[in-house]
């Protein structure tokens, strides 16, 4: 157990003197580390692999209020690298029982936990944290968070308020390679900038897992997507859930075993139906350490930031290399105008709708449009609800003259993956 008092004395030390690379806003006269264990407050978001880690370093680093918010529940397989979870603990929320563990452990650090999604919260929830860190496998949900951060910001005379600014700090890990960056809302390069910095999902075509399949992933994403819709349309898939696994893993091994494929496996069919990315402790470990160390420098200012991107790898020897990625000045998230996007008078909507979700400027995942025409707004699609999906559903077959759109004209979008509209004005050929 950690106790408070001389635990703490090497962090004063560091924050009680000058030193020669402290940052120009340092000053060691004043209570940082006061104000760390009292007045700042972090979100991380996830509780897994990375999370885990990250909630160890910044509470024995001298933060006292935590907040970790996670959907997730803790399964048998977590436990080989998240290390504040038991085999007890098997089924239970991954945030309530890694901010239990921390609380028992480590005196003067509250965590407190959300087991919810990071959609379910509102900008007032996320308006209250001095920094936020992710420790997330999902672009999506990056994708999100980082357009949260983006709606708090507040500008005056076209530039951000410093107040208003959320510093987002993100770290993810593949194998053993991992990444660390440091965002300042508005102000350098977001997730959406570097979005060409990101692959692409790994999907396989329907025609080739249906007719002519030749991995075992193509075995099992045909039971996902084909028979599970077939044989049981009233129930969701739940990648936690054991039974939907091996129901799942049982009838893709049949199917290999039609074809004469081998590598079927229970872990395979747990990877492809959650989309599992590798993870190696050591690597969550390296990459949880970068995090926490910006969190460290950020709110001490004892240190310069990093500027702003680490990039790691260990696969072949320990390498890594830092630098600035450049803020797009038409950024589809946090650019001030709209992105220009080309069409024809002929070009119809579902055309428009598809091309942001297969551009990789866009990669949206169902958009809902709305614009203004003859002074008024026009809903041109909308996904949700389905009654509104059914009436406008239609449109998507018509042009955008049909539907009175023209040259210069803003379409409003709206899309599960970010958490405010973005925008889009049309240069009509």
């Amino acid at each position: 157990r950690f106790m408070a008092g001389t635990h703490w004395q090497d962090i004063s030390r560091l924050l009680g003197r000058p030193g020669p690379f402290a940052g120009p806003d340092f000053d060691h006269t004043l209570p940082i580390r006061e104000f760390m264990a009292n007045d700042c407050r972090i979100l991380v978001i996830g509780a897994g692999g990375l999370g885990c880690e990250l909630l160890k370093n910044l509470a024995l680093s001298g933060f006292g209020h935590i907040d970790v918010i996670d959907m997730d529940t803790i399964d048998l397989s977590n436990l080989n690298r998240q290390f504040l979870f038991r085999t007890k603990d098997v089924g239970k929320s991954k945030a309530i029982v890694a901010a239990e563990f921390i609380n028992t452990r480590v005196t003067g650090c509250t965590v407190t936990p959300h087991f919810c999604r990071i959609e379910d919260k509102d900008a007032a929830f996320y308006r209250q944290f001095q920094i936020v860190i992710s420790g997330l496998d999902s672009i999506v949900a990056r994708r999100w968070i980082n357009s949260m951060l983006l709606e708090l910001v507040q500008y005056e005379d076209g530039q951000p308020r410093l107040e208003t600014v959320i510093p987002f700090v993100d770290g993810g890990t593949e194998g053993f390679k991992g990444n660390a960056r440091v965002i300042l809302p508005g102000k350098t390069a977001c997730i959406e900038c570097t979005m060409d910095m990101y692959p692409p999902q790994i999907t396989y075509p329907l025609c080739t897992i249906a007719n002519t399949p030749r991995l075992p992933e193509h075995c099992i994403e045909y039971v996902k997507v084909v028979l599970w819709p077939q044989l049981r349309p009233d129930v969701s898939i739940d990648g936690d859930d054991p039974e939907h696994i091996k129901w799942i893993f049982d009838r893709a091994s049949e199917r290999a075993a039609q074809y004469s494929i081998n590598g079927v496996t229970y872990r395979l069919t747990q990877g492809v139906v959650k989309n599992i990315i590798p993870a190696v402790a050591s690597t969550n470990a390296v990459i949880a350490a970068a995090c926490a160390n910006e969190a460290f420098k950020l709110a001490s200012s004892c240190c310069p930031s990093l500027d702003n991107y680490l990039m790691f790898s260990d696969s072949e020897g320990v390498y890594g290399l830092t630098f600035p990625c450049e803020r797009k000045e038409n950024c589809f998230g946090c650019g001030q105008v709209p992105v220009r996007v080309a069409v024809s008078s002929t070009t119809t909507l579902q055309e428009l709708r598809q091309r942001l979700i297969d551009d990789a400027e866009f990669r949206l995942r169902a958009p809902s449009m709305t614009a203004t025409v003859g002074g008024a707004n026009r809903v041109l699609y909308m996904e949700n609800p389905a009654a509104i999906r059914a009436a406008t559903t239609p449109n998507l077959e018509k042009s955008l003259a049909e539907l009175g759109l023209s040259n210069d004209d803003i379409v409003y979008i709206t899309d599960p993956s970010t958490a405010r509209p973005s925008r889009v004005q049309l240069t009509v050929s």
